[in-house]
């Protein structure tokens, strides 16, 4: 049986939803079990892991031909159906209380997404696209912003784990913040993304994200008029670069972080 965007989304934002629940409840017995992965500072906890079960035990359920590429158990894209997973993006902020994280998935057919759901176990918002079908936020249909130059754009980005990428990566923001209304760094990419599909911000940039970090968000900002592009469609902002903006600033923001190395060899 052949499925509509929607009809994925109706999966993703039910599973999304019950794996936002499982982190909400979770947490304080969650944040006694952490471990790290890449470097010191990128943690796991025993929510994200479990989160990722449920959200694979609740695919299998009714799609179980489809494949599942997760950040905690890994997986890789298949052909046709590819659900692909963040249990808590976010995880730091997480482990601390901020309560900017979230449950991040997304339907991709033939490596494009085709519909996406994110969660906030905090305060229950969720956000959600089908392709063609436009962006929504608990139901309200959403637009990005409108700005009239980049030097009046708030801009959103987020840092590397590694400490010598990161301190790259804060020496563009440091030039960036010379040349915009000011910066934004939330620790979700997610929700950075869905940020600019609200008009939260006027923009995002980062390097160095997997498929999970933005096959839901990216989706999302592009159904509320973003422009978008995804690792390996812009090299001048970098092979790995994530870049969503609202289209009266895109242009020549893009410019302005490619001259101020945003897209250098780090």
């Amino acid at each position: 049986m052949t499925l509509t965007p929607n009809d994925f989304l109706k999966i993703a934002v039910d599973v999304a939803t019950q794996a936002a629940d499982l982190a909400r409840t979770a947490r304080e017995s969650a944040i006694q079990d952490v471990d790290t992965k890449s470097t010191a500072t990128d943690v796991v906890t025993a929510a994200d892991r479990a989160a990722e079960r449920l959200i694979r035990d609740r695919i299998a359920e009714s799609r179980p031909e489809d494949a599942v590429l997760g950040e905690e158990d890994g997986g890789a894209v298949g052909e046709g159906v590819t659900w692909v997973v963040d249990p808590i993006d976010g995880t730091v902020n997480y482990l601390y209380g901020y309560p900017w994280y979230c449950v991040s998935v997304a339907a991709r057919v033939d490596g494009h997404s085709v519909a996406g759901a994110i969660v906030e176990p905090v305060s229950g918002r969720v956000w959600t696209a089908a392709k063609g079908e436009g962006a929504w936020l608990d139901g309200r249909p959403l637009r990005v912003s409108t700005p009239e130059s980049v030097e009046l754009s708030l801009v959103s980005t987020g840092f590397a784990y590694s400490r010598e990428r990161r301190t790259a990566q804060a020496a563009v923001a440091a030039r960036l913040l010379a040349k915009v209304r000011d910066i934004r760094r939330g620790g979700s990419s997610a929700l950075d993304l869905c940020a600019v599909a609200a008009g939260w911000v006027d923009a995002y940039y980062e390097r160095g994200l997997s498929p999970w970090d933005w096959a839901a968000g990216a989706l999302i900002a592009a159904e509320a008029g973003a422009m978008v592009s995804l690792p390996g469609e812009d090299p001048d902002l970098g092979h790995d670069a994530v870049y969503a903006a609202a289209p009266t600033i895109a242009t020549p923001l893009r410019a302005t972080l490619i001259d101020i190395g945003a897209g250098g060899n780090y």
